[in-house]
Protein backbone atom coordinates (compact mmCIF):
# COMPACT_ATOMS: atom_id res chain seq x y z
CA UNK A 1 0.00 0.00 0.00
CA UNK A 2 2.93 2.22 0.76
CA UNK A 3 4.15 1.88 -2.78
CA UNK A 4 1.03 2.68 -4.12
CA UNK A 5 0.46 5.79 -2.46
CA UNK A 6 4.36 6.81 -3.12
CA UNK A 7 3.38 6.02 -6.66
CA UNK A 8 0.27 8.06 -6.62
CA UNK A 9 2.34 11.03 -4.96
CA UNK A 10 4.88 10.98 -7.87
CA UNK A 11 1.88 11.30 -10.71
CA UNK A 12 0.45 14.14 -7.88
CA UNK A 13 3.74 16.10 -8.18
CA UNK A 14 4.44 15.16 -11.78
CA UNK A 15 0.78 17.09 -12.49
CA UNK A 16 1.57 19.62 -10.34
CA UNK A 17 4.54 20.33 -12.65
CA UNK A 18 2.33 20.54 -15.91
CA UNK A 19 -0.09 22.86 -14.18
CA UNK A 20 2.63 25.01 -12.81
CA UNK A 21 4.40 25.40 -16.21
CA UNK A 22 1.05 26.37 -17.78
CA UNK A 23 0.23 29.10 -14.97
CA UNK A 24 3.34 30.61 -15.21
CA UNK A 25 3.42 31.40 -19.19
CA UNK A 26 4.36 34.60 -20.36
CA UNK A 27 4.57 34.85 -23.68
CA UNK A 28 2.24 34.08 -26.52
CA UNK A 29 3.33 32.95 -30.17
CA UNK A 30 0.59 34.57 -31.96
CA UNK A 31 0.19 33.54 -35.46
CA UNK A 32 -1.91 34.96 -38.30
CA UNK A 33 -2.62 32.33 -40.88
CA UNK A 34 -2.17 32.31 -44.45
CA UNK A 35 -0.43 35.67 -45.92
CA UNK A 36 1.18 36.51 -49.24
CA UNK A 37 0.53 34.12 -52.63
CA UNK A 38 -1.77 32.31 -49.72
CA UNK A 39 -4.85 34.25 -49.17
CA UNK A 40 -6.86 31.79 -47.18
CA UNK A 41 -10.65 31.77 -47.63
CA UNK A 42 -11.49 34.66 -50.05
CA UNK A 43 -15.06 36.85 -50.92
CA UNK A 44 -14.77 39.20 -53.21
CA UNK A 45 -12.44 41.49 -51.72
CA UNK A 46 -12.21 40.07 -48.84
CA UNK A 47 -9.51 38.30 -47.98
CA UNK A 48 -8.84 35.70 -44.98
CA UNK A 49 -4.99 36.79 -44.86
CA UNK A 50 -5.97 40.32 -43.70
CA UNK A 51 -8.54 39.54 -41.50
CA UNK A 52 -6.05 37.44 -39.78
CA UNK A 53 -3.15 39.94 -39.31
CA UNK A 54 -5.43 42.62 -38.51
CA UNK A 55 -6.84 40.37 -35.21
CA UNK A 56 -3.66 39.57 -34.67
CA UNK A 57 -2.01 42.87 -34.30
CA UNK A 58 -5.19 43.61 -31.95
CA UNK A 59 -4.64 40.91 -30.43
CA UNK A 60 -1.02 41.57 -29.38
CA UNK A 61 -2.08 45.09 -28.39
CA UNK A 62 -3.77 43.61 -25.94
CA UNK A 63 -1.97 40.98 -24.63
CA UNK A 64 1.14 43.77 -24.14
CA UNK A 65 -1.10 46.17 -21.77
CA UNK A 66 -1.86 43.30 -19.45
CA UNK A 67 2.29 42.92 -19.16
CA UNK A 68 2.61 39.36 -21.65
CA UNK A 69 5.30 39.15 -24.10
CA UNK A 70 4.10 38.57 -27.73
CA UNK A 71 6.08 37.14 -30.63
CA UNK A 72 4.50 37.22 -34.41
CA UNK A 73 4.99 34.73 -36.96
CA UNK A 74 4.62 38.09 -39.14
CA UNK A 75 3.72 41.33 -39.07
CA UNK A 76 3.16 41.86 -42.81
CA UNK A 77 1.26 40.62 -45.68
CA UNK A 78 4.27 37.97 -46.57
CA UNK A 79 4.22 34.02 -46.86
CA UNK A 80 5.42 32.16 -43.59
CA UNK A 81 5.59 28.04 -44.28
CA UNK A 82 4.21 26.13 -41.75
CA UNK A 83 7.35 24.76 -40.57
CA UNK A 84 7.91 28.16 -40.25
CA UNK A 85 5.58 29.46 -38.09
CA UNK A 86 5.58 26.31 -35.78
CA UNK A 87 9.65 27.02 -35.63
CA UNK A 88 8.77 30.32 -34.29
CA UNK A 89 6.83 29.27 -31.48
CA UNK A 90 8.79 25.90 -30.41
CA UNK A 91 11.31 28.24 -29.73
CA UNK A 92 10.08 29.83 -26.65
CA UNK A 93 9.43 28.76 -23.08
CA UNK A 94 6.59 28.82 -20.55
CA UNK A 95 4.83 30.29 -23.83
CA UNK A 96 1.27 29.50 -25.66
CA UNK A 97 0.60 29.32 -29.31
CA UNK A 98 -2.53 31.21 -30.94
CA UNK A 99 -3.09 30.76 -34.68
CA UNK A 100 -5.35 33.17 -36.16
CA UNK A 101 -7.72 32.41 -39.13
CA UNK A 102 -11.58 32.88 -40.59
CA UNK A 103 -13.48 30.54 -41.87
CA UNK A 104 -14.42 29.48 -45.55
CA UNK A 105 -16.77 26.48 -47.25
CA UNK A 106 -19.06 25.94 -50.30
CA UNK A 107 -21.57 26.11 -48.28
CA UNK A 108 -23.14 29.91 -47.78
CA UNK A 109 -25.80 29.59 -44.87
CA UNK A 110 -23.04 28.07 -42.48
CA UNK A 111 -21.42 30.13 -39.66
CA UNK A 112 -20.07 30.18 -35.94
CA UNK A 113 -16.86 30.43 -34.37
CA UNK A 114 -14.53 27.33 -33.51
CA UNK A 115 -11.86 26.65 -32.01
CA UNK A 116 -9.02 23.77 -32.48
CA UNK A 117 -6.97 21.78 -29.97
CA UNK A 118 -4.40 18.69 -30.56
CA UNK A 119 -2.84 17.96 -27.35
CA UNK A 120 -4.38 18.33 -23.99
CA UNK A 121 -3.25 21.05 -22.68
CA UNK A 122 -4.33 22.62 -25.84
CA UNK A 123 -7.73 21.39 -25.16
CA UNK A 124 -7.86 23.03 -21.77
CA UNK A 125 -6.68 26.18 -23.95
CA UNK A 126 -8.84 26.10 -26.43
CA UNK A 127 -11.90 25.40 -23.99
CA UNK A 128 -11.32 28.46 -22.52
CA UNK A 129 -10.70 30.78 -24.96
CA UNK A 130 -14.07 29.02 -27.18
CA UNK A 131 -16.15 30.46 -24.48
CA UNK A 132 -14.87 33.36 -24.17
CA UNK A 133 -15.52 33.71 -27.81
CA UNK A 134 -18.86 32.81 -27.83
CA UNK A 135 -19.37 35.35 -24.65
CA UNK A 136 -18.40 37.91 -26.73
CA UNK A 137 -19.60 37.51 -29.65
CA UNK A 138 -23.07 35.98 -29.41
CA UNK A 139 -22.49 34.06 -32.50
CA UNK A 140 -23.12 30.49 -33.26
CA UNK A 141 -21.39 27.74 -31.33
CA UNK A 142 -19.47 25.55 -33.06
CA UNK A 143 -17.67 24.08 -30.61
CA UNK A 144 -13.97 23.76 -29.26
CA UNK A 145 -13.06 20.74 -31.13
CA UNK A 146 -10.00 18.09 -31.77
CA UNK A 147 -8.15 18.74 -35.04
CA UNK A 148 -4.71 17.69 -36.72
CA UNK A 149 -3.80 20.95 -38.25
CA UNK A 150 0.30 21.11 -39.08
CA UNK A 151 0.52 24.33 -36.78
CA UNK A 152 -1.24 22.80 -33.30
CA UNK A 153 -0.12 19.03 -33.79
CA UNK A 154 3.79 19.80 -34.54
CA UNK A 155 3.58 22.46 -31.25
CA UNK A 156 5.45 21.43 -28.41
CA UNK A 157 3.37 24.41 -26.39
CA UNK A 158 -0.43 24.32 -25.88
CA UNK A 159 -1.59 25.66 -29.06
CA UNK A 160 -4.86 26.67 -30.51
CA UNK A 161 -6.01 27.34 -33.87
CA UNK A 162 -9.42 30.06 -33.78
CA UNK A 163 -11.82 30.12 -36.56
CA UNK A 164 -13.21 33.61 -36.29
CA UNK A 165 -16.34 33.10 -38.48
CA UNK A 166 -17.47 32.00 -42.05
CA UNK A 167 -16.10 34.62 -44.85
CA UNK A 168 -18.17 32.77 -46.97
CA UNK A 169 -21.33 33.83 -44.74
CA UNK A 170 -22.72 37.05 -45.71
CA UNK A 171 -24.11 38.08 -42.32
CA UNK A 172 -20.70 36.90 -40.88
CA UNK A 173 -18.63 38.46 -43.65
CA UNK A 174 -20.45 41.75 -43.52
CA UNK A 175 -19.31 41.36 -39.37
CA UNK A 176 -15.67 40.80 -40.27
CA UNK A 177 -15.39 43.97 -42.19
CA UNK A 178 -15.75 46.04 -39.53
CA UNK A 179 -12.98 46.53 -37.02
CA UNK A 180 -15.27 46.34 -34.19
CA UNK A 181 -15.48 42.84 -34.66
CA UNK A 182 -11.86 41.65 -35.51
CA UNK A 183 -11.42 43.52 -31.80
CA UNK A 184 -14.07 41.93 -30.41
CA UNK A 185 -12.42 38.20 -30.97
CA UNK A 186 -8.82 39.82 -30.06
CA UNK A 187 -10.84 40.70 -26.89
CA UNK A 188 -12.61 37.30 -27.03
CA UNK A 189 -8.98 35.18 -27.13
CA UNK A 190 -7.21 37.61 -24.20
CA UNK A 191 -10.07 36.83 -21.85
CA UNK A 192 -9.83 32.81 -22.44
CA UNK A 193 -5.94 33.31 -22.46
CA UNK A 194 -6.73 35.14 -18.75
CA UNK A 195 -9.03 32.18 -17.72
CA UNK A 196 -6.96 29.50 -18.91
CA UNK A 197 -3.75 30.78 -16.65
CA UNK A 198 -6.36 31.26 -13.58
CA UNK A 199 -7.68 27.91 -14.26
CA UNK A 200 -4.34 26.60 -14.27
CA UNK A 201 -3.38 28.64 -11.35
CA UNK A 202 -6.16 26.93 -8.75
CA UNK A 203 -5.53 23.37 -8.26
CA UNK A 204 -1.93 24.34 -7.30
CA UNK A 205 -2.54 26.44 -4.90
CA UNK A 206 -5.46 24.39 -3.23
CA UNK A 207 -2.94 21.87 -3.19
CA UNK A 208 -0.38 23.96 -0.83
CA UNK A 209 -3.32 23.99 1.53
CA UNK A 210 -3.84 20.79 1.31
CA UNK A 211 -1.04 19.52 3.20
Amino acid sequence: MKAIAHVIALLAIAACGSLLEAANFGTVVIDAGHGGHDSGGQWGKVYEKHLALDTAVRLESKLQRLGYKTVMTRRSDCFISLPQRVTAGNRNDNAIFVSLHYNYTWKPEVSGLETFYYSEEGKRLAQCVHSSLIQRTHTVDRCAKYARYYVIRNSTLPAILVEGGFVSNESERNRMKSGWFRDTIAQGVVDGIQSYRSSSAFPIARLAYAR
